[in-house]
């Protein structure tokens, strides 16, 4: 009697105890393939640093999570499962997340836009390509044309953005369909469509691939553009302390692929079938776009334009309050849990630097107007040159000694964007130095005002 009068005891305040302890769900919604989305979702998943900065302590204390990962192609779905209440957290680009707020408060619920994960203060990263042997050199070139988009993205605003900058009616001078990238690729090898504008990383994977050229940077426009993370308000004010982690996570995985590029871009490259090479072209040092989680005033007008680009384009009717929609106080509590200074991150504008010597001449780089980076296969960091002219010179031996490269890299002379050196045109001046150019006419330009000649990729290698 004793013997079952003490099981029956334990088991009373193992129920007990049991019945004490909460169980959390964690559910985050994830854009692999857009990887500018990576510190906000596939890093953190890949290398479990949620668990690392989820709360065991205070009202947390007997806490069970449960943490859940679900991956989508583009902000929409994503946001009709916040909606719903299946997933907590989502990471999505500046218009689809205007279309997450707009959702919330027509369902009379309410979402939050934590942070910038990754963005352009000028734009870039969205772009607009046309097949590889198209005769198009240039946006004007588009008139008339069969242009591709996903509709109410960020690329849709760039489209729109560039059709008015040429004086053109977006009915009349052009034709505007609605196309996923996966099927604009396949379109665009077939000759279906003329020219498809896409966000990260499709305009840059598509060139990469070798089916297509870039003839149009989101820097070209000048209008901000960004991803970044949301969570649901409900979640955020019963769980704020958790909604922390998430960041501190995020915050975490911006270190180490800022301290190891190439690492990090190799598992990115493993989950999601995009390229290392091209991942690297986004997250690398002096990337295309920044990693940056500060809410600068520059991200701040993009979300407002994307929601009054939404409205004009009757995707939305919601009036969406920027101010109230974006609320920093969880991301100012993060970095300052990681020893990290908000109002300083907030004033810096500088990209991933880049900290390399020259393997030419032993001297450290510090001018990155005419950077040019190789990866060679097999070697874990890139080489980095201070001008093309002597890249080239080592891309030839290294051709010519059996060394596979895997790509080479230059940085546009005006823009500062990084671009896929096969891609670009340069300008030779008259002492053989060398500019890297998206356009054609960007080297033409240069060309008139400071004399040379303009060359391609391959001439570029020949002096």
């Amino acid at each position: 009697m004793k013997l079952y009068q003490l099981a029956l005891g334990v088991l009373l305040a193992t129920g007990i105890s049991s019945a004490q302890a909460e169980t959390i769900r964690v559910a985050i919604g994830t854009q692999d393939t857009t990887i500018n989305c990576a510190t906000g979702g596939l890093l953190i998943r890949e290398l479990h640093l949620l668990e690392k900065y989820l709360p065991h302590d205070g009202k947390y204390k007997n806490v069970q999570y449960d943490i859940e990962w679900k991956n989508f192609t583009s902000g929409a779905p994503l946001t009709n499962e916040m909606v719903a209440g299946r997933l907590d957290f989502g990471a999505m680009a500046d218009f689809p997340g205007s279309l997450n707020g707009a959702a919330f408060e027509k369902a009379g619920k309410k979402s939050i836009f934590l942070s910038v994960l990754s963005g352009s203060t000028i734009g870039s990263g969205n772009g607009i390509v046309v097949p590889k042997d198209s005769s198009v050199q240039s946006f004007k070139d588009l008139k008339g044309k069969t242009i591709s988009v996903p509709f109410a993205s960020t690329a849709h605003g760039l489209l729109l953005r560039a059709i008015k900058a040429q004086g053109w009616d977006a009915e009349r001078d052009v034709q505007v369909i609605t196309q996923a990238p996966e099927i604009a690729g396949s379109a665009l090898q077939s000759g279906k469509i003329d020219a498809h504008a896409d966000f990260v990383p499709f305009a840059d994977l598509f060139p990469y691939r070798g089916f297509a050229r870039k003839i149009y940077d989101g820097s070209q426009s000048n209008a901000p553009t960004f991803h970044g993370s949301l969570v649901t308000g409900e979640f955020a004010q019963k769980y704020p302390e958790i909604v922390v982690a998430y960041l501190r996570a995020a915050i975490e995985a911006n270190r180490l692929i800022s301290a190891e590029p190439e690492k990090y871009s190799e598992l990115i490259a493993k989950t999601t079938g995009i390229e290392p090479e091209v991942v690297y072209l986004f997250h690398g040092p002096l990337g295309l776009q920044t990693r940056d989680f500060t809410w600068k005033p520059e991200y701040r007008q993009a979300l407002k334009t994307s929601i009054e680009t939404l409205k004009l384009l009757k995707k939305t009717d919601v009036d969406l309050d920027v101010n109230s929609f974006i609320d920093d106080h969880y991301l100012r509590d993060a970095f300052k849990a990681s020893n990290l200074d908000y109002d300083a991150a907030l004033k810096n504008y500088s990209k991933l630097p880049l900290k390399a010597k020259d393997p030419t001449t032993g001297k450290a780089i510090t001018d990155f107007k005419r950077v040019t980076q190789i990866w060679v296969q097999g070697e874990p960091q890139l080489r980095s040159y201070a001008a093309p002219e002597s890249a080239f010179v080592d891309l030839k031996k290294l051709t010519a000694t059996g060394k596979k490269v895997r790509v080479v890299y230059a940085q546009d002379r005006n823009s500062g964007i990084k671009l896929l050196a096969d891609q670009a045109w340069y300008a030779r001046d008259a002492k053989g130095q060398l500019n890297a150019f998206l356009l054609k006419g960007q080297a033409e330009d240069w060309v008139k005002a400071n004399g040379g000649s303009v060359v391609d990729f391959n001439a570029a290698q020949t002096k």
